[in-house]
C-alpha cells in the first residue's frame, strides 16, 4: 500500500493543501488554496481549511494508506499547543492551527489523523534537504523572501526546531536603523521603499518589470533587498555554522541575479573563512517546496 500524507502550508498571502506521495510527489489535483491576506481571522482560517483539505482528500488514491497530517506556517508560531501568532495575520494570533487541520481531517475521514506542525521555514528547509538544493549540506538554512521573510534549519539532515518551533525565523532580526529584515527585504517592503524614492508602480512583479526595462530605483530596491538578506545570512552563518542556504520564495525571483546578489552580500559581510564558504544557491523544489516539506513533518 502506497503511503501519502495531507500537506497544508499556511503564508501571509495564502492557506494551500495537497496530498504528497512518500516519495516527495504532489499527487495530480488535490493541490488547491485560498487566500488569506492581513485580515484574515479564525473564522475565514476554518473554511479555508475546510475547503482546501475537503478538496485533497477527495483525491485520496484507493490503494493510499494516508499515515498523517502534515503543517507548515508563517510565524512566529507555538509548536508546543499547535498555535500561530503570525506577524501578517494579526487577527489571527492565538489561532489552534494544529486544532482545526487535526479535527478537519479527522472528521472527513471518520478517524483520528496523526498531525505534525512546524514552522513553514523548518518545513522548507527539511524538503530542500531531503530532495532539493541543499541534500549534500552537512548544515543549512532554507529561507524564503516573499511577502515575507521566513527560515529554517537542518543539520545532518535533521530539523532543528528550536524550543517553540520558531528556528531560523530570520525576518525578525534587526538591521539597519533597527528595521527587521523583513521590513527592509521582502516584497512589499522593497516596493514600498522604492516609492518613497519616486518609483510609481506598487508591486514586486513591477519592480522586476521596471528593474528589467532599466529603471534605476526598481534596480536599487532589488539590490538593497538582496544586501540586507545576504548581510543576514553572513551573521547566520558565522552563528551556526551552514555550509549552504538555500532561497526561495516569489521575491527572490525579482531579478536573474538576485542570488548572486545575496552570495556576493554573505561573502563581503561574513566574518570568518568559514562563514565566508557558505554557499547560497537558489530552491530547489519551487513553489512545491513548502507542501513537500509540510508533508516531511510527517513522511521523514
Amino acid at each position: 500500500m502506497n503511503r501519502y500524507a495531507l500537506a497544508v502550508d499556511v503564508g501571509g498571502t495564502k492557506l494551500e493543501a495537497a496530498l504528497v506521495a512518500d516519495d516527495g510527489t504532489l499527487v495530480p489535483g488535490s493541490r488547491s488554496r485560498r487566500a488569506t491576506g492581513r485580515d484574515a481571522t479564525p473564522a475565514s482560517l476554518d473554511e479555508a481549511i475546510a475547503t482546501v483539505i475537503a478538496h485533497a482528500l477527495a483525491r485520496l488514491p484507493a490503494d493510499a494508506e494516508l499515515i498523517g497530517a502534515g503543517i507548515g506556517s508563517a510565524g512566529p508560531i507555538d509548536r508546543n499547543v499547535g498555535q500561530i501568532l503570525p506577524v501578517n495575520m494579526p487577527a489571527a494570533r492565538g489561532y489552534g492551527l494544529a486544532d482545526a487541520v487535526r479535527t478537519t481531517a479527522s472528521g472527513l475521514l471518520g478517524r483520528e489523523l496523526p498531525t505534525v506542525f512546524g514552522h513553514d521555514g523548518g518545513a522548507l528547509a527539511l524538503a530542500e534537504s531531503w530532495l532539493g538544493a541543499t541534500k549534500d549540506a552537512r548544515s543549512s538554512l532554507a529561507i524564503v523572501v516573499s511577502t515575507g521573510v521566513g527560515g529554517g534549519f537542518v543539520a545532518n539532515g535533521a530539523y532543528i526546531p528550536g524550543a517553540t518551533g520558531n528556528a531560523g525565523h530570520l525576518g525578525q532580526v534587526r538591521r539597519e536603523g533597527g528595521l527587521t529584515l523583513e521590513e527592509i527585504a521582502s516584497g512589499p517592503a522593497s516596493a514600498a521603499w522604492a516609492q518613497q524614492q519616486g518609483w510609481t508602480g506598487a508591486t514586486g512583479e513591477d519592480l522586476a518589470r521596471d528593474a528589467a526595462a532599466g529603471d534605476a530605483i526598481a534596480r536599487a530596491a532589488i539590490e538593497r533587498s538582496a544586501k540586507a538578506v545576504g548581510e543576514a545570512l553572513a551573521d547566520a552563518a558565522t552563528l551556526v555554522d551552514l555550509d549552504m542556504v538555500a532561497i526561495g520564495g516569489g521575491f527572490s525571483r525579482v531579478s536573474e541575479d538576485y542570488i548572486d546578489l545575496v552570495q556576493q552580500a554573505l561573502t563581503a559581510s561574513a566574518a570568518h573563512e568559514y562563514s565566508r564558504r557558505a554557499r547560497v544557491v537558489r530552491s530547489g523544489l519551487g513553489d512545491e517546496g513548502p507542501l513537500i516539506g509540510a508533508a516531511a513533518l510527517v513522511i521523514r
